[in-house]
């Protein structure tokens, strides 16, 4: 039993055609189908059943494909460890982003910079909730990922902070609420608010704090980038909810009304899964990403 026909019987399993499998791997489908043979004849078993439209695994085949992935992902570790030994660091990383989280820190040059020390490491980004980003963490489809911090933070999930700003409400000058120094939640109990989509973690601490006060928080705009919150509040919009320092960039086009009597704030994490070995190359993301994190933003986990 070879790697190979292991690579093509999960290609041809999961793609339920070997057309597609051959496509997807960028192989002949006779050579495809003729390794599928020579692997069932060496298990002695049939792992697909075969017809014109499509291919499905058998019982035995659907057994067989768990441990199949298990080889192959094996195989894959110790190439990595072996090329960590060598010149070059290779494989893929996959990191997730929470939804807009990209305001808070330079993502992009920090990639850029790893991947010129490491250019033969693959990275793939997916952007979407905190909540999905951590459940694929635990689950070990993201190898690391930039959060909202999680209010119950699980046992396994490693965090360090990437940012941490308190919230503030944020007027323009000729608001009604402009005169003021400070408020408290239950003063926006009836203003139109500007905020956080729900797809932005922090979205999900400013509904939580106004649910446990008991106060309904009237959502009139909802954006990702704090920048655009802090221009729809200079407009006369409403009241943007907004890390401090987006509202105190426009000195004079709006006034900062710290809220005083519940602690809102707006961060964002690097995590990781301590209880998950990972790939070489994704070890060395998080620890280049962990040790960048800290010498600019001097924050820790």
């Amino acid at each position: 039993m070879e790697l190979r026909q292991l690579e093509y019987f999960v290609a041809v399993a999961e793609e339920e055609s070997f057309t597609k499998a051959a496509a997807r791997l960028h192989i002949a489908q006779s050579g495809i189908s003729a390794q599928i043979l020579q692997l069932e004849r060496e298990l002695g078993q049939r792992l697909f059943d075969r017809n014109r439209r499509a291919v499905r695994l058998t019982e035995v085949g659907t057994a067989v494909l768990k441990h199949a992935r298990l080889a192959l992902a094996a195989a894959e570790d110790a190439r990595q460890i072996a090329d960590e030994y060598g010149d070059a660091l290779r494989g893929h990383v996959s990191v997730g982003l929470a939804a807009s989280s990209s305001y808070a820190f330079d993502l992009a040059d920090m990639l850029a910079k790893f991947h010129r020390d490491h250019p033969l490491v693959e990275i793939s980004l997916q952007e979407t909730g905190s909540d999905e980003l951590v459940a694929g963490l635990l689950a070990g489809r993201q190898d690391a990922a930039i959060i909202a911090p999680p209010a119950v933070v699980p046992p396994d999930l490693g965090l360090q902070l990437v940012a941490d700003e308190p919230l503030v409400a944020a007027v323009s000058t000729d608001h009604p609420l402009a005169t003021a120094t400070d408020i408290t939640l239950d003063d926006l109990s009836g203003c139109q608010l500007i905020t956080f989509s729900p797809m932005v973690g922090t979205r999900s601490t400013i509904d939580a704090t106004f649910a446990a006060a008991g106060i309904e928080a009237h959502i009139g705009i909802e954006a990702g980038d704090p920048s655009v919150l802090a221009e729809l509040a200079v407009g006369g919009l409403g009241v943007a909810l907004v890390p401090e320092p987006y509202a105190r960039a426009r000195d004079g086009q709006l006034r900062v009304l710290p809220i005083t009597d519940v602690q809102l704030r707006g961060s964002l994490a690097l995590a990781w899964n301590n209880a998950r070995r990972p790939t070489p190359s994704a070890r060395r993301l998080i620890d280049y990403a962990r040790q960048s994190l800290s010498a600019k933003y001097g924050l820790s986990g």
